[in-house]
């Protein structure tokens, strides 16, 4: 029996770490070639030997174009082919309203949005019929917290990019979703606990995260993964458009 991803050469953004590691070691683990980027080596190379042979990385910038062109290039140069593009570069971003920089505007959006675009644009003339293309959000899309308004107005911005592009190719047989998560249990979410309330506090902290959601618990980075896979293979071949939310239901209550 096949694997649902085998034969698809899929790239990652933001792949070294955090979700973007999960979904390439899930998507290798579903048959697929990935190829991850991100803006520097070493990371970029440590992740490459967690996710194994079927795996490769390329250092790249989402939020400049010329980067992302560039990136696609080496891809159809190593593969040959490109089949499913994961946009899950990005950053968060804290300040309430009456303390927002100018330079945390540029910064979120640039990564956030731009990134975004950046990172579809190219990759549309590249992808064949049944072609897919996952853009990681965020229940901040609908929920933002408090202090998140920056975060969440970005990941509103690529709710509505897709409802706009899956017009714009319309009859290329290319699919456009976005997966958005709640919660998910990262090294860096560790580390920024870690920061705030103290390493010996943070096991406790990451439950305590959980206890409001319907599931009890936050999420695994592979079961963002396991989402991304589905939403890249032919198990989803009349889904496009859509904003899954996986979060464990914590946007629908």
């Amino acid at each position: 029996m096949s694997l649902p991803l085998e034969g698809k050469v899929a790239v990652v953004t933001g792949g070294a770490s955090g979700v973007g590691l999960g979904i390439a070691q899930e998507f290798v683990d579903q048959g697929a070639r990935v190829v991850i980027t991100d803006l520097q080596q070493k990371p970029l190379d440590e992740a490459v030997a967690k996710v194994g042979p079927n795996c490769s990385g390329i250092v790249a910038d989402v939020t400049k174009l010329a980067d992302m062109e560039a990136a696609y290039q080496e891809i159809l140069a190593r593969h040959g082919r490109l089949d499913a593009v994961v946009a899950n570069a990005g950053i968060g971003a804290h300040a309430p309203l009456g303390a927002i920089t100018e330079e945390q505007f540029d910064r979120t959006f640039n990564v956030n949005a731009k990134g975004v675009l950046f990172t579809v644009q190219p990759a549309i003339p590249l992808l064949p019929p049944g072609g897919t293309i996952v853009i990681i959000g965020s229940t901040a899309s609908i929920q933002p917290p408090a202090g998140m308004g920056l975060y969440g107005g970005a990941k509103a911005a690529v709710r509505a990019f897709i409802r706009s592009w899956i017009q714009d190719i319309k009859g290329s047989g290319i699919r456009m979703n976005v997966l958005s998560p709640g919660a998910v249990d990262t090294e860096s979410l560790r580390r920024a606990l870690a920061m705030a309330q103290g390493a010996d506090a943070v096991s406790a902290a990451v439950q305590k995260m959980g206890e409001g959601n319907p599931t009890g618990r936050i999420a695994d980075p592979r079961e963002m993964g396991k989402a991304a896979a589905f939403l890249s293979s032919d198990a989803s071949s009349f889904i496009t458009g859509v904003e899954l939310f996986a979060d464990g239901g914590m946007a629908q209550v």
